[in-house]
C-alpha cells in the first residue's frame, strides 16, 4: 500500500497549521502530527480558539440565560442560529468546555431539551418539564451528545442517559419495518422502513466520541451495527443498487453539516473507529478526486448566512474540508 501522502497532489499541511485559524491548527497538530494535549503548540492553539472570530461572534450573541434567541425557540424556527445549533457549532470549532458561557449553554440544553423519560433530546420543551417525549429526534440527540462529550461531560449522568438511549433505540434498518412503538411510530422520516441516513450518522458520531474503554457492550453493539449499515451502502449508495447514489448532496463536502451528512463526514467517523473496509474504497476514490492541484479541497456546501457566524467561503479552498480529507487518508492509507 502506498504512503497516504502519495495520494495528494501537493501537501497542504503547513497551510492547515497557519495561526489564522486556531481551530484547524489545533486539530491538525493533534490528528495529523500526533501532538499530545500537553504540547505547548497545542495548548497555545486551543487558547486562541476562544479568541477566534467565529467563536467570539457566536458567544457575543448569547443571552444571559445561556441560550441564543427566544427561550422556547431553540431548534425549528431558529434554524441554524438557535441554541442547539450554536452549541453544536462551538463544539465543532473546539471551544473550551470549561468556559462559563459554554457551561451555561449546556445547562440550558439539559433543562429545556433533554427528555427526562428517555434521555434523548427533543426539539421542543419547557424549563419545568424538560424536552417533550414526543419531540425526541435521533439527529438532534446524536449532535447534542457529541457536543456534550466534546465539552467534557462524559461522566455526567445526563449524558450517560442519552448514550443509553442511543444504544437502546437507534435502528439501522434497510427495508425492514420498525416496531410499532415509541419512538419508531412517531417519525417515519427518522425511523421508517429505511433508517434516515443522517440520523444514523449523528448517532454513530456521538458513540464514536466515547473513548473505546468507556463504551458499554450495548454501545459497542450499536456501533458495530451502524458501521455495517453504512458499509453495505458503500457509504453513499443504495444498498440494493450500488450503481445509484442515494443522495447527490452527500457528494458535496461542507462544514459544519448540522443535522445533515456527507461522504467525508462518514469516512471520518469510520476511519476514526479504525475501519479499513474494501466497501469504503469508492468513497475514498471520490475524496481523492476532489482535491485541487494544491492538495486542497473546496467548500462545496455552506450554511453561511444562516448560522450565528460564517465559516470560510463557499467555492473556495477550505481548511476544514482539507483537514477532514487528510485525516481520512492518513488513517486509511497510513
Amino acid at each position: 500500500m502506498k504512503d497516504w501522502k502519495s495520494y495528494l497532489k501537493s501537501d497542504p499541511t503547513e497551510w492547515l497549521l497557519e495561526e489564522e485559524n486556531p481551530s484547524v491548527r489545533y486539530f491538525a497538530l493533534k490528528e495529523l502530527l500526533g501532538k499530545k494535549e500537553k504540547n505547548s503548540d497545542v495548548i497555545e492553539a486551543r487558547m486562541k480558539i476562544m479568541e477566534s472570530a467565529p467563536v467570539t461572534k457566536i458567544l457575543g450573541k448569547q443571552e444571559a440565560g445561556g441560550h441564543w434567541g427566544p427561550l422556547n425557540d431553540f431548534y425549528v424556527r431558529a434554524k441554524y442560529k438557535g441554541t442547539v445549533w450554536s452549541f453544536l457549532l462551538l463544539a465543532e470549532l473546539g471551544a473550551d468546555g470549561e468556559d462559563e458561557r459554554i457551561r451555561k449553554a449546556a445547562e440550558f440544553i439539559f433543562t429545556w431539551s433533554q427528555d427526562r423519560q428517555s434521555g434523548g433530546f427533543s426539539y421542543m420543551g419547557t424549563d419545568k418539564n424538560g424536552g417533550r417525549h414526543s419531540g425526541v429526534l435521533p439527529c438532534l440527540t446524536g449532535n447534542m451528545v457529541f457536543s456534550m462529550l466534546r465539552f467534557g461531560y462524559r461522566d455526567d449522568p445526563r449524558v450517560i442517559d442519552a448514550l443509553d438511549h442511543i444504544a437502546k433505540c437507534q435502528r439501522f434498518d434497510d427495508g425492514k419495518k420498525p416496531p410499532d412503538e415509541w419512538p419508531y411510530n412517531k417519525y417515519d422520516d427518522c425511523y421508517g422502513k429505511h433508517t434516515c441516513h443522517m440520523g444514523a450518522a449523528k448517532a454513530l458520531k456521538a458513540l464514536a466520541e466515547v473513548p473505546e474503554d468507556k463504551r458499554t457492550k450495548e454501545m459497542k453493539d450499536t456501533l458495530n451495527e451502524g458501521v455495517e449499515y453504512f458499509l453495505i451502502h458503500h457509504i453513499y449508495k443504495r444498498s440494493h443498487d450500488l450503481k445509484r447514489v442515494s443522495k447527490p448532496g452527500w457528494l458535496r463536502f461542507g462544514f459544519p453539516l448540522m443535522y445533515q451528512t456527507d461522504v467525508l463526514e462518514l469516512l471520518d467517523i469510520l476511519t476514526g473507529l479504525g475501519y479499513r473496509d474494501p466497501r469504503m474504497q469508492d468513497a475514498l476514490n471520490l475524496v481523492v478526486e476532489k482535491q485541487d492541484k494544491h492538495g486542497k479541497w473546496l467548500m462545496q456546501n455552506s450554511m453561511n448566512g444562516r448560522m450565528a457566524a460564517s465559516i470560510e467561503r463557499k467555492g473556495k479552498p477550505s481548511k476544514w474540508i482539507t483537514l477532514r480529507a487528510l485525516k481520512v487518508l492518513r488513517r486509511f492509507y497510513g
